[in-house]
């Protein structure tokens, strides 16, 4: 049964996503999934998840993605419109994040999640 307040988005072509939802469960949690790709976080949960991270939107921007290189290379925004290009392009947001509580992580690497979660 998944763990409730734990939530992981979650690509599940990215290595580092699958071995931190494994990592999670060899801890016996049970996250709730998220693959933002089928189900992209709304603008609103993106501000929550910034907030969480306590980081500023660009810093949860995948710069080497070709959507960035072809639409945002070499702009400068604001943190409302790198809120809204990742709500636009969700393939642009950094994975995994994994959130428990009021708290989250860019698990990258995944082990990562072993001393934040305790």
């Amino acid at each position: 049964m998944p763990t409730s307040d734990l939530r992981i988005y979650h690509n599940p072509r990215c290595s580092n996503s699958r071995a931190a939802c494994a990592l999670l469960a060899e801890q016996g949690l049970e996250p709730v999934v998220v693959d933002y790709l089928k189900d992209p976080p709304s603008l609103e949960t993106l501000r929550e998840l910034v907030g969480m991270l306590g980081v500023a939107p660009l810093a949860i921007v995948r710069q080497g993605e070709a959507v960035f290189k072809e639409h945002y290379a070499g702009r400068t925004l604001t943190d409302s419109e790198w809120l809204e290009a990742l709500a636009a392009h969700p393939v642009l947001l950094q994975r995994p994040i994994v959130v428990k509580g009021d708290r989250a992580i860019v698990a990258r690497p995944p082990e990562k999640l072993l001393e934040w979660l305790i």
